[in-house]
């Protein structure tokens, strides 16, 4: 049984063990008088003066130590628990400590810490799980090896799987090994994906724009030319190469603007957009801006469209904008003159449903699945043209830059070949689908998918957008 004055934490303090020392002076004068070497009466009286004296003194000199006693539970020992664990839990890099304890033991590789970033990156459920369950690049789990068991630091780089891949640099680090335990190695690591992507993207716009850009700048640089000999006293030709030549310009424009746009993509295509967009109203929008467009060629639309707010998904809403205005745009292109393009929105789905095929006569693809939660739903925009349709040999390729189908023409107003490509990495980076079917001489529908919004808030609507001269 504890003492009167132990602390409730299980802890002796100091007053409570210089308690007892204080009484022995009393005891030595009642000894006193009891075998008649004192006078009772004042030995009792001196015996009382001391023992109230030496109280007093053990409750002022009273000073908590920190020493178990019996029948409390024991504190856990410090080492149990990595130093400094909630400063490093805060911290945006993955920090793991891993342990092990003999070399041939391959699966006796554990997380001993794992800070809040490497287990949401490496889904890691609790303290001691496998390290192979979580790391299985054979690089990094060899560069672990090495500083565990070898004592050498080392640095891999590596990246992870999935729609969205991500690059990272992983140092592993040898630890220190504590008396009685295994070893222990640190790995930390880096994101280095924007570093990569700045890299990728700069190549290759660089060869793309040097590639794309040489034909209308030497058609330019011809009909300059031209002008300048013999055609500059020719009104008729003058005015005819002039009107190439612009036509040339604003080609190149499109092109730098579209490669300029989808860099942009490409380089925050792992950053997931925030924001939330009432698709359908965003869908009326765009159908609004291309009316002219449409009206010009003698196509109509056929929307089939949900109320306001039933279909609100998460997003960007410019970049969704760009996704719907490229598909109806290419849409109204390829559609002959009195057609229909068809617009449907259906919120709701799973994933398998809204990638699932609509006609089992017609060539499908999908160009992009996303990784997704069997529990997500989400919302379809489906936009089908009257056009000449696609082989099936095309379909794989369609998203490829500069990718044209042979022997097909879009109109007077030639597309740059990169709009799939940006409605691509647009979805990617939305963690959405795209899919592709088609039936040759009947048409073709593209259908991009977006997850749904969660309950609570409201999309904000903003203006709508005013359609390119």
């Amino acid at each position: 049984m504890p003492l009167a004055n132990t602390p409730p934490d299980g802890t002796e303090s100091h007053g409570a063990r210089a308690f007892w020392p204080s009484m022995i002076g009393p005891g030595v004068i009642l000894g006193l008088a009891v075998v008649g070497m004192a006078q009772p009466g004042p030995a009792v009286v001196a015996a009382l003066a001391t023992g109230g004296a030496g109280w007093w003194l053990s409750r002022r000199l009273a000073r908590p130590v920190e020493r178990p006693v019996a029948g409390l539970a024991p504190v856990a020992a410090v080492e149990d628990v990595p130093p400094f664990a909630a400063i490093l839990d805060r911290l945006p890099d993955p920090l793991m400590v891993i342990a092990a304890e003999e070399a041939d033991d391959l699966t006796g590789r554990r997380f001993l810490f794992a800070n809040a970033a490497a287990r949401e990156l490496f889904k890691i459920q609790h303290q001691g799980a496998l390290l192979v369950t979580a790391v299985r690049n054979p690089r990094v789990l060899e560069a672990v090896d090495e500083a565990l068991f070898g004592g050498v630091e080392g640095v891999v780089e590596f990246e992870t799987g999935g729609a969205q891949g991500r690059a990272w640099l992983a140092h592993a680090r040898p630890l220190k090994d504590a008396p009685g335990r295994s070893r222990l190695a640190l790995l930390a690591l880096r994101d280095e994906t924007d570093a990569r992507r700045s890299e990728r993207t700069r190549a290759d716009f660089l060869a793309n724009a040097s590639h794309e850009l040489r034909t209308p700048l030497a058609s330019l640089s011809g009909f300059i030319e031209t002008l300048r000999g013999h055609a500059k006293d020719d009104p008729g030709a003058r005015d005819r190469f002039l009107g190439i030549m612009l036509a040339q310009a604003e080609r190149m424009s499109r092109l730098i603007d579209d490669l300029m746009s989808l860099s942009r993509i490409e380089l925050n295509e792992h950053i997931a957009p925030l924001g939330r967009v009432d698709l359908a109203m965003a869908a009326v929008d765009v159908i609004d801006a291309l009316a002219p467009q449409a009206r010009e060629k003698s196509v109509g639309f056929d929307p089939v469209l949900p109320p306001r707010g039933g279909a609100v998904v998460d997003g960007d809403r410019d970049q969704i904008i760009q996704v719907i205005q490229n598909l109806i745009d290419n849409a109204i292109k390829y559609t002959p003159k009195g057609g229909v393009v068809r617009v449907e929105i259906f919120p709701g789905l799973s994933a398998e449903a809204a990638g699932a095929p609509r006609d089992a006569a017609a060539a499908r693809m999908s160009l992009l699945t996303p990784d997704h939660d069997t529990a997500e739903r989400y919302a379809v925009l489906r936009v089908t043209d009257r056009g000449p349709g696609l082989a099936r040999e095309h379909l794989p390729r369609l998203t490829e830059r500069f990718y044209r189908v042979e022997g097909q023409k879009s109109g007077e107003r030639s597309g740059t070949g990169l709009g799939l490509a940006i409605v691509k990495h647009i979805m990617n980076r939305h963690r959405g689908g795209l899919t592709v079917e088609s039936v040759q001489g009947e048409g073709a529908t593209f259908g991009v998918y977006l997850p749904m919004a969660k309950a609570g808030g409201e999309p904000v609507s903003p203006p709508p957008i005013v359609a390119e001269a």
